[in-house]
């Protein structure tokens, strides 16, 4: 069995009642419990591009990649398991999905982190579905109920719209910065003060903020825009459109679809994958930037200042400068010779 997380850990305490169920997984997977469980079958969605890319190693088909579930995919599944998310708007969004698929009887298993907010799921899912605890361990809690009737669901009644100066950000729930322009993102685009040109890559792009903005600014910059969500890569297709930009948005875990060079990468990196901390991609990003850069292309993310890149990106380029900080964020840069 490999490592499982906490949440998974108080699945298994379960696992004599999926012997003879036809499972589908979905919510914030973070490990492979689905490809070992014993079951009469398995399926999982997940809306996070690496996840998906672990798990088709050994569920092929019956692991599916994208925003939303269809029914196609779910037809014969009988038990939800279901993971909740750090945001309790993307936990309602992809529940009223998967409730409009599933039929009346579905049985439903909801576990998360207490910190999450997976205690609220009572009352976010009252008069579709009542939930009871059913055990509590790891600082975990698993809720169980039973799908009373299908709802409706509608994607585009979930879109959130804001504005950072004249450029319009289209959002979807569980899509960093969801309601407003973070601080760190904001830190890092006051570093373009001046105009740029050539080819930009922007990273974890989110819903695209960042890309558009410096776009908006410089109608000459080729944008590429890359991110694992789902919800991020069709938030960034629509920010682009209510902005008149052309762009090339690409679904990739940090570099694994990306294969031209570019004058820029910008980043605010995650460092985190669900709740836990996981400097892995933001790593990766680092470490490979130098193979995605021209020469004299420059690589500059903005970055809580706790973190441990200044090391990272002395090894990657030999240099690092830090061209902007407060007390919390730094904005650094590194050039390929």
């Amino acid at each position: 069995m490999s490592v499982l997380t906490p949440a998974s850990e108080v699945i298994l305490r379960h696992q004599e009642q999926f012997h003879s169920q036809h499972l589908l997984f979905a919510g914030d997977l973070q490990d492979n419990l689905a490809t070992e469980i014993e079951a009469a079958s398995v399926r999982v969605h997940t809306n996070q591009y690496h996840h998906w890319q672990s798990l088709i190693r050994q569920l092929g088909d019956n692991a599916y990649f994208g925003l939303v579930a269809d029914s196609t995919f779910t037809k014969g599944c009988n038990t939800l398991i279901y993971y909740w998310p750090k945001s309790k708007h993307e936990a309602r969004f992809q529940l009223r999905n998967l409730f409009s698929i599933l039929p009346p009887g579905t049985d439903i298993f909801v576990v998360g982190e207490n910190r999450s907010g997976v205690r609220s799921i009572d009352k976010l899912m009252e008069g579709i579905a009542t939930f009871h605890k059913i055990d509590t361990a790891r600082r975990c809690s698993l809720f169980y109920g039973q799908l009373k009737n299908q709802v409706q669901f509608d994607q585009d009644n979930w879109w959130n719209s804001y504005q950072v100066g004249d450029a319009v950000i289209n959002t979807l729930p569980g899509v960093f910065s969801q309601d407003d322009l973070d601080i760190g993102s904001r830190l890092l685009l006051s570093t373009f003060d001046a105009p740029i040109s050539g080819s930009l890559l922007d990273i974890a792009c989110g819903a695209g903020v960042l890309a558009t903005v410096l776009g908006k600014k410089n109608p000459d910059l080729s944008l590429t825009l890359s991110d694992v969500n789902a919800a991020a890569i069709i938030s960034s297709k629509a920010t682009l459109l209510a902005n008149k930009l052309k762009g090339n948005v690409v679904t990739s875990n940090v570099y694994s679809a990306i294969e031209e060079k570019f004058d820029w990468i910008i980043s605010n990196p995650p460092f985190h994958d669900g709740l836990k901390n996981n400097l892995t991609a933001a790593e990766d990003m680092i470490r490979m930037a130098p193979n995605y850069l021209k020469s004299g292309g420059k690589l500059r993310i903005v970055a809580n200042a706790f973190l441990p890149y200044p090391e990272l990106l002395d090894k990657a380029f030999g240099r690092h400068q830090v061209i902007a900080q407060t007390g919390k964020f730094k904005v650094y840069q590194a050039t390929k010779k």
